[in-house]
């Protein structure tokens, strides 16, 4: 690698409190992951990004979204040479869960069980308009079943997973793929359980371990 400067620089964002879930774990895990990593040390050649909770919303969060989105792009073009690969990193909470789920894809619809925090709730909606129909999916572009080998060898209970839901969590998802596509980095998301089923600590391992394991890609 050389003297160039990191191979990845991976941005982290979570979630606040939503319909039916008063403490989101992901709001506590991407708050205090620069701060535990600090303790446990950065994995080599990665540099921890921006770390932004996100309204959980859908439209209206829209905008502020794609600023979080282009900040990290912006930084890249000024510095392109020396910041190596972009990957955002989304966490978000699936409180029926037992086990952390890597989502491989995001659907180009919107039906929302309950309103969102700011009071939306389509119905079979596409969450854009120009890339086609609801049945519309985007992949990621990074390897999950290897990255899900990987965590599980540590000791994680982590699957893959191919359906990331109607909600919010679908929808950045799917904001965010079509963003990386077009800019050139990666998205990848990631369902995570409440802290009743898989404890704080626990949570706070596995996202540091997912980083040395996205680290170690490049």
């Amino acid at each position: 690698m050389g003297s160039e400067g990191p191979a990845v620089t991976i941005h982290v964002t979570g979630f606040k409190k939503f319909h039916g879930v008063s403490e989101n774990p992901t709001e506590t895990i991407v708050s205090n992951l620069k701060e535990y990593l600090k303790k446990k040390g950065l994995p080599k050649g990665m540099i921890l990004g921006s770390c932004s909770i996100l309204e959980t919303a859908g439209q209206g969060a829209v905008v502020p979204l794609y600023q979080t989105l282009q900040s990290a792009v912006s930084t890249k073009d000024s510095e392109s040479s020396n910041l190596g690969e972009v990957i955002w990193l989304h966490f978000g909470v699936n409180s029926g869960a037992t086990k952390f789920a890597i989502e491989n894809q995001a659907v180009n619809e919107a039906t929302f069980r309950c309103p969102d925090e700011m009071g939306w709730k389509p119905q079979k909606v596409p969450i854009v308009p120009t890339d086609g129909g609801i049945s519309r999916t985007r992949e990621t572009t990074l390897p999950i079943e290897e990255i899900t080998k990987a965590l599980a060898k540590m000791g994680f209970k982590v699957a893959t997973s191919d359906d990331a839901g109607r909600f919010v969590c679908n929808y950045v998802y799917y904001h965010s793929l079509r963003f990386a596509e077009q800019n050139g980095v990666k998205s990848l998301f990631v369902h995570v359980p409440l802290f009743l089923t898989i404890d704080e600590e626990t949570q706070m391992q596995f996202a540091a371990s997912l980083l040395d394991v996205l680290a170690s890609l490049y």
